[in-house]
């Protein structure tokens, strides 16, 4: 089954870290130009170490996470940042965590 992918103007409310069940990623857009996607952790949980071809932010909505990669970066609730392309990580949930995460492709 095709996720579905949000059109233009179409409106989303994003989940809550509670409703995961284990580390979850909801494709919300994908164009030529970037994706965006959700990903809603649990206290506990990794992301294991990878890169995404373009550039990527990072918005902590809820939660604490520990993002890793040259250095150990923690983000809280409200904090973003963005990463070079191709820029290897990895993504450890402190909290039960909710990250609205684009990637911006060349």
């Amino acid at each position: 089954m095709a996720l579905h992918h949000l059109q233009a103007g179409e409106k989303v409310r994003l989940a809550s870290p509670r409703s995961a069940a284990g580390a979850k990623r909801s494709a919300l857009v994908k164009t030529d130009a970037f994706e965006a996607v959700q990903l809603l952790l649990r206290a506990g949980e990794d992301i294991a170490p990878h890169a995404v071809p373009g550039y990527a932010t990072i918005h902590c909505l809820k939660g604490r996470i520990i993002l890793d990669t040259d250095e150990r970066i923690e983000l809280a609730a409200g904090d973003w940042l963005y990463l070079g392309r191709g820029e290897r990580h990895s993504v450890t949930a402190l909290e039960d965590s909710s990250l609205l995460v684009t990637i911006l492709f060349e």
